[in-house]
């Protein structure tokens, strides 16, 4: 087919702009055989394409292009910043696979231990022209090292410094705090090599133990919680970005965006990383009452427990305790009879002319509670009762009925039952 070389873009480019890998992923892709454009195989990446070239990737269209979009993102250590990873070790974009992200790239990269800031996009052109140093954004780390240094010793390295034969530009680094053995640096340069700052910190005798990226030219790791995602809005972007940087990069604001929001599938919430950490702080709390409204949820009266829970009671209603009936077991032939134990009070006796002290019942003798004689007890202050006597209290017999409370009569031996 014809090679339109000297119009359009090159087509590993144009896969990049699409989102679909970075140029350096789509350029090996062409190489691999995995590319056609208007159904002829590509084997070069040196072919450019223009709008109305149908590209194929392993037999499938690339998507249509979306509008530039950007993503903040809170990476916690260990997790590696690459699509695959050979030793197996969980990656990023597994993550964000998870969290329902579109197809994104990373602008640079950060090591697997290295926590903080991670721009994503879906803009392959944006994300070249943001990792090149020409372009001046300043990567900004808090460090923490084991050893001991001076801010002189720090000033030295505004030079520049060669490491092992590599040499890196310069460095702005402020000492923050000594804590211990460690000493906390606020470090900002404007290119991002390999181990950049660990290498350089250990040509010094630091041995850096935590490193943390706190911001990316303009955009800050701010309160994004760990492993939170933010997307920035695309107002924002065109103002950070500006009409010079936007040129040069081929960001594409008039394409339909791409969904700004990333959901959370651990909630199920599709909102952006601030909302869902403010909605997990409010599940939270409506778990914790869901809880304490169902331990305060009435229960059924019954037995053994299953009373109302006091919170619950109503402000009419009394005190409700578990209560057990009892069967009491007469003579004279009336036939056994189940009562149910009344709250003892001086006043009831009083009111029912039941005696006090002396010979007769106190409404304790009975059946836990009941108000009668208590079988084989004795009444409080008086003599244990003898054969037949009459009883006042619900739990007893009726004036001139006949109580077991005699020593021979064989039910009134037997234990209280429970129904």
């Amino acid at each position: 087919m014809k090679n339109t070389s000297m119009t359009g873009n090159r087509l590993a480019k144009i896969m990049a702009r699409h989102g679909l890998c970075s140029r350096r992923q789509g350029e090996q892709w062409i190489t691999d055989g995995r590319v056609t454009v208007n159904g002829k195989l590509i084997r070069t990446p040196a072919f450019n394409v223009i709008d109305s070239d149908k590209i194929e990737v392993d037999g499938s269209p690339i998507a249509e292009r979306k509008g530039t979009r950007v993503w903040l993102y809170h990476k916690p250590a260990g997790l590696v910043v690459t699509e695959s990873d050979p030793e197996g070790r969980p990656t990023v974009f597994e993550e964000f696979v998870r969290r329902g992200l579109p197809r994104v790239l990373s602008v640079g990269r950060l090591d697997i231990n290295t926590e903080g800031l991670l721009m994503l996009t879906n803009d392959g052109g944006l994300k070249r022209t943001l990792e090149l140093p020409a372009t001046g954004w300043l990567r900004r780390y808090r460090v923490r090292a084991h050893g001991s240094i001076t801010q002189d010793q720090l000033d030295k390295l505004k030079r520049g410094i060669s490491v092992d034969g590599v040499k890196y530009g310069s460095i702005d680094a402020k000492l923050e705090k000594t804590q211990g053995a460690n000493v906390w640096l606020i470090v900002a340069l404007s290119e991002g090599k390999n181990r950049e700052i660990k290498n350089v910190l250990a040509s010094l005798g630091l041995q850096v133990n935590r490193l943390i990226r706190t911001s990316f030219g303009p955009f800050q790791l701010g309160d994004i919680p760990v492993g939170g995602i933010d997307t920035v809005k695309a107002r924002v972007l065109q103002d950070q970005l500006g009409q010079k940087l936007a040129k040069k990069a081929g960001v594409d604001f008039e394409a339909p965006m791409p969904d700004a929001l990333a959901p959370d599938t651990s909630i199920g919430k599709r909102k952006n990383t601030r909302s869902v950490a403010a909605s997990q702080s409010r599940d939270k709390m409506s778990a914790l009452e869901a809880g304490a409204a169902h331990k305060a949820k009435p229960r059924s009266m019954g037995f053994k427990g299953k009373g109302r829970e006091q919170d619950q009671r109503k402000p009419f209603e009394k005190n409700i305790e578990e209560v057990e009936l009892r069967k009491v077991h007469f003579s004279g032939g009336r036939a056994a009879e189940m009562f149910e134990p009344q709250a003892k009070s001086k006043r009831d006796e009083r009111e029912r002319g039941g005696p006090r002290g002396g010979g007769g019942t106190k409404g304790r003798g009975g059946p836990r509670g009941s108000g009668g004689p208590k079988e084989g007890g004795g009444p409080k202050g008086g003599s244990r009762p003898k054969g037949r006597g009459e009883h006042q209290g619900r739990g007893g017999s009726k004036p001139g009925g006949n109580f077991s409370g005699g020593k021979n009569h064989t039910p009134s031996n037997r234990p209280p039952r429970s129904r």
